[in-house]
């Protein structure tokens, strides 16, 4: 077990993570960073994500900053012996998360209605892009489908005021569910202890995707006249930084940082209304009055008047940033021979960190048969030697 894991909130539960891609894992490796054992069951060839760049060494960084702190073992799911474990290590398991399409769990044999039957306790986490039961349940989706499924990448294109919606490489689906799933495991853990009961759990991308546009929503139900602030990048002599005076107090701030109290008095500025009707005129000012500064400059003057502000940064800038640091954002990780740079998790709590490795294939499938089921070293040689068990990498 990972030594950062002892004192971690959910210490003593056991997750089995059928998962794979970014959804599901994400959620156990959340599930992991707060203290939780995670056996990580992926099919001989690995979880894809083994094989997505970039690469370090053979090894994908992708793959480690989404699975650190897990344990691994490698079973052949199609042999009966090796459905006969899973179900096995389910047993013994407190929380189940899988991301297969619907139906799939269940033609294997390891659906909540089987496994709960085992293990009445059992708390079972499935993501899917559209649900589990429906019309839509059985469609195929990633999370770039559902976003723009979902209205999210249409109201990005009228923001941007652009002629067609925006191209799509972050996979802001994958990683909202992946928290919801978590926050919904830890609560039926929480009720699970009351009640004595486990729990289904089904979280939908789509779901996701439309519960965080709580503006949209309203607008979609009751248009409104005014639309909606765009918050922008201003250019300065050497790059980008953003300023949003929102509030009366923000915009006086502004002003007074920028030497141009005159714009107080400006009727097209004076008021909250009267700048949401001129918003891209002030923005315009401001564009104009950071033209012939540095970033630096322009940050240094806004924030020192307390104008909220920050300078586009690179991730590569951010994860180096003094901020980083203080906060201690990110945990060095070993990956095989080498290490690599892995998010902590984004919230703060006593026990609550990134694990100290990353799992090779398979790495711990011996371990967590002794450990779990009680297996002896002869049984798990058989295992490998007939293909159910894949030999650690």
């Amino acid at each position: 077990m990972n030594r950062r894991k002892a004192a971690g909130a959910l210490q003593g539960i056991r997750v089995l993570d059928f998962s794979a891609m970014i959804a599901g894992p994400y959620c156990a490796r959340l599930l992991a960073d707060s203290g939780a054992d995670v056996i990580k069951v992926e099919p001989p060839e690995g979880d894809y994500m083994r094989s997505r760049a970039p690469m370090r060494a053979g090894r994908s960084v992708y793959f480690g900053v989404l699975n650190a702190g897990k344990r691994s073992i490698a079973l052949d799911l199609k042999r009966p012996e090796g459905a006969q474990l899973a179900r096995a290590l389910a047993a013994a398991s407190d929380v189940i998360v899988e991301n297969f399409r619907p139906g799939v769990m269940r033609r294997l044999g390891f659906d909540y209605a089987t496994l709960s039957a085992a293990n009445p306790r059992l708390v079972y986490c499935s993501i899917s892009g559209y649900g589990q039961n429906g019309a839509h349940a059985s469609l195929p989706a990633y999370a770039p489908i559902v976003q723009a499924a979902s209205g999210f990448d249409m109201t990005a294109m009228r923001q941007q005021r652009a002629d067609r919606p925006p191209n799509s490489a972050i996979f802001v689906a994958d990683y909202l569910t992946g928290t919801h799933a978590f926050g919904a495991s830890c609560a039926a853990l929480v009720r699970r202890e009351r009640s004595g009961k486990g729990e289904r759990i089904d979280c939908a991308l789509m779901d996701s995707m439309l519960g965080m546009l709580a503006y949209e929503v309203a607008e979609a139900q009751e248009p409104v006249a005014r639309p909606r602030l765009l918050f922008q990048a201003t250019r300065a002599k050497d790059g980008f930084l953003i300023v949003a005076p929102i509030s009366q107090g923000n915009f006086e701030d502004m002003a007074r940082a920028m030497g141009r109290e005159d714009l107080k008095a400006d009727v097209r500025f004076a008021t909250v209304g009267a700048r949401s009707d001129h918003w891209d005129a002030l923005m315009a000012e401001l564009e104009r009055w950071a033209a012939g500064r540095t970033v630096a400059e322009c940050e240094a003057a806004m924030a020192g008047g307390g104008v909220p502000c920050a300078r586009y940064q690179t991730v590569a800038e951010a994860m180096d940033s003094p901020y980083a640091a203080e906060r201690g954002l990110f945990a060095t990780v070993q990956d095989g021979g080498h290490t690599i740079r892995a998010t902590n998790p984004p919230f703060k709590m006593a026990g609550a960190a990134a694990g100290e490795s990353v799992p090779g294939l398979g790495e711990h499938g011996p371990a967590v048969l002794q450990e779990v089921l009680g297996l002896s070293p002869k049984d798990i040689e058989r295992m490998i030697a007939e293909g159910t068990l894949c030999r650690p990498n």
